[in-house]
């Protein structure tokens, strides 16, 4: 699996060996938006059409396109470990918010090792 992107919007793609044709799907986002190819520039190019016609989609119908993840989200938990995440930052000396992003970032690539 590899990823692309194109306007901040990435996508997974795989290759189909039965098919013999590679799909993807833009995955930072809750919509769905798909394409296929079968060399690395029918791909770039069909990602780029998908997500054209995706926002043109989105304009025709008056809504405003979902954008790629903003980076932001809410992490509700125990108020224990609140208190214990929140000390942990403090005495390491950074902030909340970059102790968890650091915690987060551990965490995923010690997923994909």
């Amino acid at each position: 699996m590899t990823t692309m992107h194109y306007k901040g919007y990435e996508a997974v793609v795989e290759f189909d060996e039965d098919a013999e044709i590679f799909h993807g799907e833009v995955i930072n986002m809750r919509d769905v938006i798909t394409f296929q190819g079968t060399s690395a520039g029918e791909l770039k190019q069909a990602l780029a059409d998908s997500v054209e016609d995706y926002l043109a989609f989105c304009k025709q119908r008056g809504e405003e396109p979902e954008k790629p993840f903003s980076g932001q989200f809410v992490v509700r938990t125990e108020p224990s470990v609140h208190k214990a995440v929140s000390s942990a930052a403090r005495r390491e000396g950074v902030s909340l918010n970059k102790w968890v992003t650091q915690a987060l970032e551990r965490a995923v690539s010690h997923k994909v090792a």
